[in-house]
C-alpha cells in the first residue's frame, strides 16, 4: 500500500510542540505499530515533491488500505504527537427530483452482497481535476484520469472504500441489478477485454446485461467519457470470497478487489457516500438529486468483547493500570466501558473497520501493540506445558499403526489430478473442484477421492517394477474435495479427510482371486473398526450400486458400522484401470476417517474368563444363490437359544451338479457355552434343532449333508 507523506500530513495535526510529521518518523511509527515500511520513493506531483511509502500490510489489517487508516494509527502511537483530522466537507447540493423516480435498485444476493448504495449526479462535467486532486494521486502512485473517475479512486485511497460511477444514460432500464453472472455471459471491462463469466461470479447489471465485475472493475459498456452529465454513483461491499474468486480467475488485481477480499464493513459505507457526493457535486459541477438507493442484508449491530484486565496482564507478564488499557483501547476507535463484578471486566465495543477484532486475546494484543512491543520483558525460559495428544490425533496414529501391521504401505499424494480422473470418483449430485490457475497445466481439479492419488501411485510403482508377495497395499490418509451447486447460491464446498486403501487382485484376475482381495479388504476394515470401536462394533457390507463411474458396477458395496454408512469397498473399473495402464485389477476401499475417530478410544470391556468350556456345532446351509451372509446371520441371532454364545461364517460354497443352479452352501459356526456348567451334547443339539426350525419360518434352505 503506497501512503503518500503529504497527504498523510493533512490528515494530522502536531501537538505539543512536534514539527511536521517527516518520512523517517513516520515510517518510525508505523513499523511501531505493526506496519513496516518496504521502500520510500521520492515522487514528483503537479504540486511538488512528494515521497511514497510503501507499507507492508497483513491481510487482517484492511482498515490500514488508506490514508485515513494510516493516519489513525500514526495518532494512536505513543511515540508521536500527532492528532487525527478526520475530512471535513460541506453536504453535496440536493435537487428535488428523487433518486427512486430515476434509478431502480435490485440486489438478489443479499447474502454476497451485504449492501450496496446507489446515488444519482444530475448535469456533471467531465474534465481534467484539479492540482490538488492529481497530486494526491500521484503521490500514491496513480494516475489521474479525469475528475469524475479519479474521486472514485481518491474515496478508495483516503477512506479505504472503494466506489465506481456509471454513465447514468448508458443503464438500461435504467436499472441496477446485483445478481450472479449467467454462465458465459460476456462483459467488456474497462480494461477493454472481453470476459467470458462463470456463474459463481457477481455482477453489477443493468436491465440488460452485467456492466461490472462486481468487487473487481466496471464494465466499458457503461464507462463515464466527456459526454457523460448524468452519473450513477455506486458504493457497496462484497463477500470477500467471491471477490478473490473472480480476480484470480480473471488475473485482475485492482485497488478494489484488494480491499474487499480484506473485507469491507456496510456501516463504513454512509460516509464515504457522502464524502464522494460532496467531491463529484464540488469538482464536477453538478448537484445531487435527493435521497440514495439502498439494498441488502440486515444490518448486524457492533460486535461488542468482553475484556478482562487481570487476564490482560496475565498473558503480557508485567502490569498496567486499567486506566492505560482504557486509553489505549479508546485511540483506536474501541469503546471501553465497565461491565460490574467491581470493575474486573470491561465490556469493549468494536469499531466498524476493525472486523478482524473478535475475541479478548484480539484485544489484548492491540493494547500491547499501543504501549510498545518492546516493553513486553523477555524471560531467559518460556515454561511449556505439554498436553496430551488428542483424541483424533491417537486415533488417526492407531490406524496408521494397524494398516501398516498389515501390510499395506503409506503414501503422501498430491491433492490435485486431471479434470478427466476426477470426473470418474465424483459422486452424484456433486461436481468438479477445478482451478484457472495457469501453474496447475494438466492437473487443475482438486480430487473428489483419495483414490486418485492411490492409482497414481500404484501405476509408478508398477513401471518401476516394484512387486511384492501377495500383491502392493497402498493407503493414504488426506482430504478430499467437491462442491455442491445449488440455484441462485454460491457453490458450496464438500470437504472430508478420508482413508483411502488399495490392494492388487492376487493370480491372474479370476472371479475367486477377486473374492478373496474382497475378503482381505474387508478383514481390513474390521480391524480398523475393531480398534475404533470396540469388539462390539458391528460391520456390514451390503451389495449396492457405485456412486461414481470408477467402480465397477458388478462388484461394489456399502459398509455400515452399527447402522452407520462410513463408506465403501469396490472393484475398479475397467475403463479407470485401463486409463491409469494398470496391468493387475485393484480393489479399492475409501472409508471416512470422523465416522472411525469419532467413537475412539473404544470402551475397555473386562470380564472374568469363563470358568467351563463352550462348544460349536458347524451347520451348512443350501440357499439360493441371492442370499447374502448378513441375511442369514441375522436371523440366527434374532433367534438364537438362550445357551448360544456366538455365530461365526465359515465358507461359502457352489456346486450345481450337487445344490443345482442358482444355489449356493454356506457354511456357518454356532458356539455355545454355560458359565454354571459344562454343557452336554443333547443340550446343544436340542437347541440347534430348535433354531433350525424356527429358521425355515423366515429363509428356504435345505441342510446340507
Amino acid at each position: 500500500m503506497n501512503i503518500s507523506l503529504n497527504w498523510l500530513r493533512s490528515l494530522l495535526t502536531p501537538a505539543n510542540g512536534a514539527g511536521p510529521l517527516t518520512a523517517e518518523q513516520a515510517e518510525a511509527i508505523l513499523m511501531a505499530q505493526g506496519l513496516p515500511a518496504e521502500t520510500r520513493t521520492p515522487m514528483q506531483t503537479c504540486e511538488g515533491p512528494d515521497i511514497a511509502i510503501d507499507l507492508e500490510i497483513t491481510s487482517n489489517r484492511g482498515d490500514c488500505l488508506c490514508h485515513f487508516g494510516a493516519a489513525r494509527e500514526v495518532a494512536a502511537s505513543p511515540l508521536g504527537a500527532y492528532a487525527l483530522v478526520p475530512p471535513a466537507f460541506d453536504p453535496a447540493p440536493r435537487t428535488a427530483e428523487h433518486t427512486e423516480s430515476i434509478l431502480g435498485l435490485e440486489n438478489s444476493v443479499p447474502d454476497q452482497c451485504p449492501l450496496f448504495v446507489a446515488r444519482v449526479v444530475r448535469g456533471v462535467k467531465v474534465k481534467e481535476s484539479p492540482a490538488w486532486l492529481r497530486a494526491r494521486l500521484e503521490g500514491a502512485g496513480q494516475r489521474p484520469i479525469n475528475n469524475i473517475v479519479d474521486v472514485t479512486n481518491y474515496i478508495a485511497l483516503e477512506l479505504g472504500n472503494p466506489c465506481h460511477v456509471f454513465d447514468l444514460k448508458k443503464l438500461a432500464g435504467p436499472k441496477i441489478v446485483v445478481r450472479f453472472a449467467h454462465e458465459n455471459e460476456k462483459l467488456l471491462t474497462l480494461d477493454g477485454k472481453q470476459r467470458v463469466l462463470k456463474s459463481d461470479e457477481l455482477v453489477v447489471a443493468d436491465a440488460d446485461r452485467a456492466q461490472g465485475l462486481a468487487g473487481v472493475m466496471g464494465g466499458g459498456e457503461s464507462e463515464v467519457t466527456e459526454s457523460t452529465t448524468d452519473v450513477v454513483l455506486e458504493v457497496a461491499t462484497w463477500n470477500p470470497v467471491s471477490v478473490r474468486r473472480a480476480a484470480r480467475r480473471h488475473g485482475l488485481r485492482t485497488t478494489a478487489s484488494y480491499r474487499y477480499e480484506r473485507t469491507v464493513d456496510p456501516r463504513t459505507l454512509e460516509f464515504a457516500a457522502d464524502r464522494a457526493m460532496a467531491l463529484l457535486c464540488e469538482l464536477g459541477g453538478g448537484r445531487a438529486c435527493a435521497g440514495e438507493l439502498c439494498a441488502g442484508a440486515p444490518s448486524a449491530p457492533r460486535t461488542t468483547v468482553r475484556f478482562r484486565p487481570a487476564r490482560c496482564n496475565a498473558l503480557l507478564g508485567y502490569t498496567l493500570p486499567i486506566e492505560t488499557m482504557v486509553r489505549h483501547l479508546r485511540v483506536l476507535d474501541i469503546e471501553a466501558g465497565p461491565l460490574g463484578r467491581g470493575g474486573e471486566e470491561l465490556l469493549c465495543t468494536i469499531p466498524p473497520q476493525r472486523p478482524d477484532l473478535t475475541r479478548e486475546v484480539d484485544l489484548i494484543e492491540e493494547v500491547a501493540r499501543i504501549q510498545g512491543l518492546d516493553t513486553v520483558p523477555i524471560h531467559e525460559k518460556v515454561c511449556v506445558r505439554i498436553s496430551p495428544p488428542q483424541k483424533e490425533r491417537l486415533a488417526r496414529r492407531e490406524v496408521s499403526s494397524i494398516l501398516t501391521g498389515l501390510g499395506f504401505f503409506e503414501t503422501v499424494t498430491f491433492s490435485f489430478t486431471t479434470p478427466k480422473d476426477a470426473q470418474a470418483f465424483i459422486p452424484a449430485g456433486l461436481e468438479v473442484i477445478q482451478l484457472d490457475d495457469e501453474r496447475r497445466g494438466e492437473e487443475p481439479a482438486l480430487r473428489p477421492s483419495v483414490l486418485t492419488g492411490l492409482l497414481a501411485t500404484r501405476r509408478k510403482n508398477q513401471h518401476a517394477g516394484v512387486t511384492r508377495p501377495g500383491g502392493v497395499r497402498l493407503f493414504e490418509v488426506a482430504a478430499a474435495y467437491s462442491q455442491r451447486r445449488q440455484e441462485g447460491k454460491a457453490p458450496e464446498t464438500v470437504e472430508s479427510i478420508n482413508i483411502g486403501m488399495l490392494l492388487d487382485v492376487p493370480g491372474k484376475g479370476k472371479a475367486e482371486d477377486i473374492q478373496e482381495a474382497v475378503r482381505v479388504m474387508r478383514g481390513t476394515v474390521d480391524a480398523l473398526v475393531r480398534a475404533t470401536h470396540g469388539p462390539g462394533a458391528m460391520v456390514t457390507l451390503e451389495p449396492a450400486p457405485p456412486h461414481c463411474p470408477a467402480l465397477d458396477a458388478g462388484a461394489c458395496g456399502a459398509l455400515s458400522v452399527s447402522g452407520e454408512r462410513v463408506g465403501y469397498v469396490g472393484m475398479v473399473a475397467r475403463p479407470v484401470q485401463a486409463s491409469y495402464d494398470l496391468a493387475t485389477p485393484v480393489v479399492v476401499c475409501e472409508l471416512t476417517l470422523a465416522a472411525l475417530t469419532r467413537a475412539y478410544p473404544p470402551k475397555s470391556q473386562a470380564a472374568v474368563p469363563p470358568e467351563f468350556p463352550g462348544t460349536d456345532r458347524d451347520l451348512s446351509l443350501i440357499v439360493d444363490d441371492s442370499v447374502r451372509w448378513s441375511t442369514v446371520e441375522s436371523l440366527v441371532r434374532k433367534h438364537q437359544p438362550p445357551t448360544m454364545d456366538g455365530v461365526e461364517f465359515v465358507g461359502t460354497f457352489r456346486d450345481e451338479n450337487r445344490f443345482g443352479k442358482g444355489k449356493k452352501s454356506v457354511t456357518l459356526r454356532l458356539f455355545f457355552r454355560d458359565p454354571s456348567r459344562t454343557l452336554r451334547r443333547e443340550e446343544v443339539d436340542a437347541p440347534v434343532r430348535s433354531l433350525l426350525d424356527t429358521l425355515r419360518g423366515d429363509l428356504a434352505f435345505e441342510i446340507r449333508s
